[in-house]
């Protein structure tokens, strides 16, 4: 059976940044010029992430899955520490 993850794609000026949510383990982030090859470049890192610390980087991905992710957005007063 497959694990689902969820990714987040960000467009920035320069391209784009994917990363998933939810790993038990590590960092993975993919980017690319474009929303396709930044899905490429993570899954590629993701399936690489897996391959190095096998899929235990996933553990409770399945277990407790991400259902809903949201974007928040917060103010930092100036000369916060």
């Amino acid at each position: 059976m497959a694990t689902a993850l969820k990714i987040v794609v960000e467009r920035h000026s320069d391209g784009y940044v994917a990363y998933p949510l939810g790993l038990a383990r590590g960092v993975v982030v993919g980017q690319g010029d474009t929303y396709e090859e930044a899905l490429t470049d993570v899954r590629s890192a993701i399936a690489f992430h897996i391959e190095t610390f096998g899929f235990a980087a996933l553990e409770g991905a399945e277990d407790d899955p991400i259902l809903e992710a949201f974007v928040a957005e917060t103010a930092i007063p100036a000369g916060a520490p």
